[in-house]
């Protein structure tokens, strides 16, 4: 019973070392090359079924180099000769295709053609060794990846790639070919999906982290009153994780600018001051947004408080039991002169007009006004 003799590596390597790199893919490309199951079971082929391919930088041993390629060269089922103008001038490729052509496996050599023209007698672009004509080798068409056959040049080079293999395996081309192109564009649909991928999750923590101006504007929510000062020069402060922004809003239409706010910042809790005089302070936390409302009291004291003593220049003593209105409110003096009375914030004013049955040398009150603020009797 006949068997096919048993070798150790399914081909072997021919190369320039000026075409080291192309040696080291076309390697990686043959022995990760998967068949498809339907022809595995049809031929009897492993899933991988060009394992192990020897490539000398990888596989050769320290010590006679010609010896040691010799016995890889039998122990190689077929010969891969990579074809460029650099190759065409090697003596090393030569003796390597002269030794396994005498080994009497003429038929089991391949040639992938990566530089130079094929047959153009010129030494510059010849890519075949002139051995191969010297031993008679029959006219073959080597696996070209610079033929263009597609617009893309990756696509040629892959369709080189599957042509070798074809031959290398004796089947049918458009038989691989056609499965290669489907996996081809799987995987650039994949590619494709993945880039989107990125590209989304890059754009989304850009948008995540660019800065954003956050506005802050005063809104008034007490009583208003035309008749006291506006709200001017107040101090908004925005404390951040790691900084405190301050700005100053000049009246109540205008508003707080904190430019550069990181957008993460964006839903987070951050704690907010407004200071303005004749207002109430606001001391407070926010949920932080792009545009924020804070809602502002005057401080009723401010202009409501009023206080001062009626006093007799001619005995120098405060007046007692005296009533007076101020506003339509009645109020009346103490045994030291003093008056107190408060003005709901609707009646305020700067200043207030005191009317007395006593004749007052001055009877405009001037806000805000303090415990030793005194109006004179004409006495």
């Amino acid at each position: 019973m006949n068997m096919e003799k048993q070798y150790k590596y399914f081909a072997f390597i021919s190369y320039s070392n000026h075409d080291m790199a192309w040696g080291k893919r076309l390697q990686r490309k043959l022995e990760g090359y998967r068949m498809p199951a339907t022809l595995c079971s049809e031929y009897g082929w492993k899933r991988k079924p060009l394992n192990p391919v020897f490539f000398a930088p990888a596989d050769i041993q320290p010590g006679d180099l010609s010896q040691e390629l010799q016995e890889r060269l039998r122990d190689s089922k077929n010969l891969i000769v990579i074809c460029s103008s650099h190759s065409a001038r090697s003596e090393w490729v030569g003796k390597e295709i002269a030794f396994f052509h005498s080994l009497g496996r003429a038929d089991n050599i391949y040639f992938f053609i990566v530089d130079g023209i094929p047959n153009s007698g010129d030494p510059e672009t010849e890519c075949f060794n002139p051995v191969i004509k010297s031993l008679g080798l029959p006219e073959i068409l080597g696996a070209n990846v610079n033929e263009k056959i597609y617009r893309l040049p990756w696509l040629n080079r892959e369709r080189a790639y599957v042509q070798l293999i074809t031959k290398l395996l004796g089947v049918e081309f458009d038989c691989l070919w056609q499965r290669h192109r489907r996996l081809q564009r799987r995987k650039i649909a994949a590619l494709t999906c993945s880039c989107i991928a990125i590209v989304a999750a890059l754009i989304a923590v850009w948008i995540h982290n660019r800065p954003v101006d956050v506005h802050v504007a005063l809104n008034e929510s007490s009583i208003h009153n035309a008749n006291l000062p506006p709200l001017k020069d107040a101090i908004v402060s925005l404390a951040l994780e790691n900084e405190i922004k301050t700005d100053t809003v000049s009246s109540i239409d205008s508003k707080a600018v904190f430019a550069n706010i990181p957008a993460y910042a964006l839903g987070k809790t951050v704690h907010l001051k407004v200071t303005g005089r004749d207002w109430m302070p606001v001391d407070t936390t926010f949920t932080l947004s792009r545009n924020i409302i804070v809602n502002m009291q005057r401080d009723p004291n401010c202009y409501g408080n009023v206080e001062f003593r009626l006093w007799s220049r001619r005995n120098e003593r405060g007046v007692a039991n005296v009533r007076v209105y101020i506003e339509g409110l009645k109020a009346i003096s103490d045994q030291k002169g003093r008056i107190r009375l408060f003005i709901p914030l609707g009646k305020q004013n700067s200043q207030y007009k005191v009317i007395s049955k006593l004749p007052l040398e001055d009877n405009i009150l001037s806000m805000p006004t303090t415990p030793s603020r005194v109006l004179r009797i004409m006495d």
